[in-house]
């Protein structure tokens, strides 16, 4: 069975694992995690990487020149350096006895693609390929270097930006992926295997396929599938037309080997270029959201709830406080388009849906029995609302205030830095216990060294968070809690 491997790569002992980047460099095994045949873990197969031809027909009549001159020069090496954290863990110290020690952070040197978007430096990525980054180094195609910097990421889409200071740089103009058609010719422009910029071609295989990867509950999947040949170093790669127009993010292969056998995946362009003018201008994603539990219209599904046909998105149930309530649509009906597309899948209302933000309007269509109706819905953020998260907000949601530790105050402390609490109000910060003057250095074993990487790390938590941290009296303390 073909597994969904991501494209980013680093030694591993067992087990096919990537999200398209190269690991160059590792001291440490990182963990493995699966879920079912799916695999997000930065690795490279222990399995022979078998060459690999790819199936395109012979290409009598098409060329390709002017797109790939014009793409891959756009396209820049990402090299990502970090560390494996080699904390143990206080509270399982206490409670199995074992002995609270530290050990050295293994260094990790990792490498994927970037795509520059405009001619002032801005470059988005993957979100995998930077993720936990203390440095980010970008090579372009003249092999010119730059020292990068994150300006923001976004788990949910598995999409980055970052930035180098330069100008009159090539760029990609962006294109338009619903445009897209299934069988329509691209090309795939990354660094594979630390390579320098390489062009592949292939057709639309299919769009918005959900293939589980991403391992986020307000993940939106939705890529475009293709068989151009896409191996581990091309994350954040291009995806172009044959206008030579940014169309996609490469980010994904199906592979039973750790190198392409098959398909890649694309995060398109309405959702990539959405994301990057949400960060660009409010420095947080603005997630959209309808207010409806929704599943795929299967035949047995069809047949329980008395469809008549199988086409739609069927809405289990409605939000309290959502937008779809609010418009009249109830559980039981059958969503059939967004505005004037028409949607069929889950994915392919979440690509609908995610390239908006909250207090935007929207028709949708509803098949309820054997009758339609459009309703007009004006989409809310994630507390029900339709006012703008701006970045800041987000960690005014944590109760606290916070600045940045100057060079002297480090040093003072013999750390290389972090965020300090300067007051706190009501919310989890205070729950947890957690007093002024507190110095955050790690949030889920990710340093933190000033408040743009604390709100990096915090517009993307789920779950359980786990601080770390030292107090101005030399005193380390460690909190955990939930969202």
């Amino acid at each position: 069975m073909k597994k969904i491997i991501g494209l980013i790569t680093a030694s591993i002992i067992g087990g096919v694992v990537t999200l398209t980047g190269y690991h160059l460099f590792i001291e440490k095994p990182a963990l493995q995690h699966t879920q079912s045949d799916f695999y997000t873990q930065k690795s490279k197969s222990t399995e022979e990487v078998i060459p690999v031809k790819n199936s395109i027909a012979a290409l009598t009549s098409m060329d390709f020149t002017e797109a790939a001159q014009k793409t891959v020069h756009a396209v820049v090496h990402v090299k990502v350096r970090s560390q494996i954290s080699g904390y143990e863990n206080p509270f399982y110290n206490f409670l199995f006895g074992r002995p609270n020690y530290q050990q050295e952070p293994a260094p990790i040197v990792s490498a994927g693609s970037g795509v520059i978007i405009s001619n002032d430096g801005y470059i988005v990525t993957n979100n995998h390929v930077i993720e936990g980054a203390d440095k980010l180094e970008v090579t372009l195609n003249n092999k010119k270097t730059y020292t990068a910097k994150v300006i923001g990421a976004d788990q949910a889409t598995d999409i980055a930006l970052i930035k180098i200071d330069e100008k009159d740089l090539p760029y990609l103009d962006w294109g338009d992926s619903d445009r897209l058609q299934i069988g329509e010719w691209v090309l795939a422009v990354g660094n594979p295997f630390n390579l320098a910029s390489t062009v592949t071609a292939g057709i639309v295989s299919a769009k918005a396929r959900s293939i589980n990867i991403l391992n986020k509950s307000t993940a939106i999947e939705a890529f475009i599938q293709t068989d151009a040949a896409v191996n581990p170093g091309n994350s954040g790669g291009a995806l172009v037309n044959t206008q030579g127009k940014l169309v996609g993010i490469n980010t994904a292969i199906a592979s039973p080997t750790g190198s392409f056998s098959g398909y890649s995946f694309a995060v398109p362009q309405k959702i990539a270029q959405k994301v990057v003018s949400d960060l660009l201008e409010y420095g947080a994603v603005q997630r959209a959201y309808i207010g409806v539990s929704i599943a795929d219209v299967t035949s047995p599904l069809a047949k329980q709830s008395g469809i008549t046909s199988t086409q739609g998105v069927y809405v289990s149930d409605v939000s309290p406080d959502g937008a779809a309530k609010e418009a009249g649509i109830r559980g039981g009906d059958v969503i059939l388009k967004v505005k004037d597309v028409f949607v069929n899948s889950t994915s392919e209302l979440q690509e609908q849906i995610g390239q908006h933000r909250p207090g935007d309007q929207v028709s949708v269509t509803v098949l309820r029995g054997d009758k339609k109706k459009t309703v007009l819905l004006t989409l809310r953020n994630i507390e029900g609302k339709t006012d703008i998260i701006k970045a800041d907000e987000t960690l005014q949601l944590f109760g606290a205030e916070f600045k940045n530790l100057s060079p002297s105050e480090a040093n003072k402390l013999r750390i290389k830095g972090g965020v300090q609490v300067v007051s706190v109000g009501d919310g989890k910060l205070k729950s947890a216990g957690i007093k002024e003057g507190f110095i955050i250095t790690s949030v889920n074993r990710r340093a933190t060294y000033d408040i743009q990487e604390l709100r990096l790390i915090f517009n993307n938590l789920e779950g359980g968070v786990y601080i770390e941290g030292i107090y101005p009296n030399g005193i380390s303390a460690y909190y955990a809690f939930g969202i």
